[in-house]
């Protein structure tokens, strides 16, 4: 996955926008960061997913993603190498991630539309 690719797929979620937090790209929604791009180098993302989503992630894919240093991981927050991050992985985590951060009524109506899954911690990411 490219830096592209995983920018494609935040932006596709229902009203995500980019903006830049400290020098790096970042998706929003409801004025929320949920994920971001180029930290600590332009070979990482980052989502902010649940901890519980962490440890799943992190245990199928332990080379792809990790928690991100201190306090910040703990809390979720999961870096995500690019290179070699499956890509129904990273889909997985980002719509996690928008909707651990997206405000309810937004969550409810698309979850209505069916276009996002609410998350799950028994949802096991794919790994294709």
């Amino acid at each position: 996955m490219k830096a592209a690719d995983f920018r494609k797929l935040a932006l596709a979620l229902p009203e995500a926008s980019e903006g830049a937090h400290m020098g790096h790209a970042d998706f929003r929604v409801g004025g929320k960061i949920f994920a971001t791009l180029g930290y600590p180098n332009a070979r990482f993302g980052m989502v902010a997913i649940s901890p519980q989503e962490q440890d799943l992630l992190v245990r199928q894919h332990p080379n792809a993603f990790a928690p991100a240093p201190g306090a910040w991981g703990r809390a979720g927050s999961t870096s995500v190498r690019l290179a070699i991050a499956p890509r129904l992985a990273v889909k997985y985590a980002l719509e996690s991630a928008w909707t651990r951060r997206a405000p309810k009524r937004l969550q409810a109506q698309h979850r209505s539309q069916g276009s996002i899954e609410g998350p799950s911690p028994t949802r096991r990411p794919l790994s294709r």
